[in-house]
């Protein structure tokens, strides 16, 4: 995993290789470090990914969730077609691609 930065200055997180128990930790740790100091946008790029468990798509959804309220959007990258059918039949894609707000109220109702 790499961090890189946009031309306007937004972290890109670039995954590649698995994204499973042994290395969720570590995606995890980073998105945790960046969210300190919360970018409007969080971009992850999977170019490189070749697998995920429910471990690494529970990241994602803890990425989302501490981004969500502090209103950073989490966009998802170059995203192979097996992690695309993924996403798309757990549900994961649609809440990453929701838009970030500060107030949400379909969030304090649930």
């Amino acid at each position: 995993m790499t961090v890189d930065t946009t031309t306007d200055g937004q972290p890109v997180l670039r995954l590649s290789g698995d994204l499973d128990f042994q290395t969720a930790t570590t995606l995890r740790e980073q998105i945790d470090r960046l969210m300190t100091r919360p970018p409007t946008r969080l971009v992850l790029s999977f170019a490189g990914l070749r697998f995920i468990d429910s471990t690494g798509l529970a990241v994602l959804v803890h990425a989302w969730r501490l981004a969500h309220p502090l209103g950073t959007r989490i966009e998802l990258s170059e995203v192979p077609a097996f992690l695309a059918s993924v996403l798309d039949i757990t549900g994961v894609g649609e809440l990453v691609n929701r838009p970030a707000a500060a107030v949400d109220d379909d969030a304090s109702t649930a």
